[in-house]
């Protein structure tokens, strides 16, 4: 019951900011603060989950640290992935998929160094890291997302 009336406490946090003006930078600002206070919510909600803020306000948990050479953003990597709305909806997943690690966002540049081929780690992402104002496909606008990604090689 706790669990879920922090949720709420902080899905109320979003309706309010959404509700404030202010200049697009203001509002981004804004953002970044909500989607802190969604990410820091859930993790105190599952005391299991041992993240680590990365200075760009990314959270990430390494579940296994994998062997050899990590990548780098000139990398091209193979993953194995799911995306979900934090806590919520699956969005996405991929299996073998193949790209340049710079080609992908933020959050991914900034996170999936951290691994080596064999690894596996949770991203929790805030909006700006990810799609941000706009949204992707089927994911929202502001969508504060979780990556679990399986990085299988490193090119």
């Amino acid at each position: 019951m706790k669990k879920y009336i922090l949720l709420l406490s902080a899905f109320a946090l979003i309706i309010l900011a959404s509700s404030c003006g202010g200049s697009m930078s203001g509002q981004m600002a804004q953002q970044a603060k909500v989607d802190d206070s969604l990410i820091r919510v859930y993790l105190k909600a599952n005391p299991q989950i041992k993240a680590v803020k990365d200075p760009s306000g990314l959270y990430y948990q390494i579940i296994k640290p994998g062997t050899g050479v990590a990548p780098t953003e000139g990398s091209t990597v193979t993953v194995n992935y799911t995306c979900n709305l934090m806590g919520g909806q699956l969005y996405d997943k991929g299996s073998n998929f193949s790209s340049p690690l710079s080609g992908l966002v933020k959050a991914w540049q900034i996170g999936v160094p951290h691994l080596k081929p064999g690894g596996n780690m949770i991203l929790y992402v805030p909006s700006h890291l990810a799609y941000g104002v706009n949204g992707a496909g089927p994911i929202p606008e502001n969508a504060v997302l979780t990556f679990d990604i399986d990085l299988i090689s490193v090119q």
